[in-house]
């Protein structure tokens, strides 16, 4: 019967890093490789979810889209990053970041088209390439001690089946912010190839110091062709409720919604009714946030 498995099946067996969790969680082990907060989620947000509990005595027990999210994460892109983004069209919400991230590759990938990873690269990325048909991912390393971008090798890196960047800033497992000066580097580039790129998102609240979160879509003539990926899980200290949102164009958006509903349908009704405190949070919360981490 192990012979009638896919490729891709035998491809997306539990990795080193996977089975290092599992044995983690067994004996209590502090776990270096996993990347989740080690501490409670905020009040508030806890007791929103406690509130929302109320919505199956409602009988909001089905599949269900909260639109009241898109149209916050509307608000905060605007305020954020500058972006003026269709909260009806723009978003669409997903089991987490990592649902949205694959939805996104299968949406834009056609089998054999490349991407172009950073390396080091969180290990989801190059798994839903490759489950996609797309070939294996051109790494791009960077330079340490820094991890600083290298101009030279990422543009020698683009081949004329160059489809997406995956870029995820702050960078997991280096914590390195991609510089204005570097992002304006990669958004030229998927200009004068004209591909797409994919961000990750979900450390974008938790940086130090001088550093800040720069959106890729935020560049001249990127919003077009950028997809964001993120979620609740990092900000919020709730990677197990499974709320992650795509932000595209309506027509990308359109084509990762049409995925969407074939591989869940629907993130969790219940937490996404309590994501609606979580995302009106004051800005206190994100300067506490930054304190707290550091």
């Amino acid at each position: 019967m192990e012979r009638r498995l896919s490729a891709a099946s035998r491809r997306s067996a539990p990795s080193p890093i996977q089975q290092l969790s599992h044995l983690a969680q067994r004996v209590g082990a502090v776990n270096l490789a996993e990347g989740f907060p080690d501490f409670p989620a905020p009040p508030h947000v806890k007791a929103a979810a406690a509130a929302a509990a109320a919505a199956i005595a409602a009988d909001h027990n089905q599949y269900r889209h909260v639109q009241g999210i898109c149209d916050i994460l509307a608000e905060m892109a605007k305020r954020d990053h500058g972006l003026d983004v269709d909260p009806l069209t723009d978003f669409v919400i997903c089991c987490g970041q990592s649902e949205a991230f694959a939805a996104a590759i299968f949406a834009i990938i056609d089998p054999g088209d490349e991407v172009l990873l950073f390396d080091p690269a969180y290990e989801t990325y190059e798994t839903c390439i490759e489950l996609a048909r797309g070939v294996p991912p051109n790494n791009v390393p960077l330079d340490p001690p820094s991890w600083t971008l290298n101009e030279d090798e990422f543009l020698k890196s683009f081949t004329s089946r160059t489809k997406a960047v995956v870029l995820n800033s702050p960078h997991n497992p280096t914590g390195k912010v991609f510089s204005k000066e570097e992002l304006l580097i990669i958004a030229q580039a998927c200009q004068k190839v004209d591909c797409f790129a994919i961000t990750d998102d979900v450390y974008e609240y938790i940086t130090y110091h001088e550093n800040k979160h720069i959106s890729l879509a935020s560049l001249p003539g990127m919003q077009e062709r950028t997809v964001i990926t993120s979620s609740l899980s990092k900000t919020y200290s709730v990677t197990g409720w499974r709320i992650g949102w795509a932000c595209s164009p309506a027509s990308i958006a359109s084509a990762i919604r049409n995925i969407h509903v074939k591989l869940t349908d629907s993130a969790p009704a219940l937490f996404q009714e309590a994501a609606l405190i979580a995302l009106t949070s004051t800005l206190d919360f994100y300067s506490s946030l930054k304190t707290t981490m550091r």
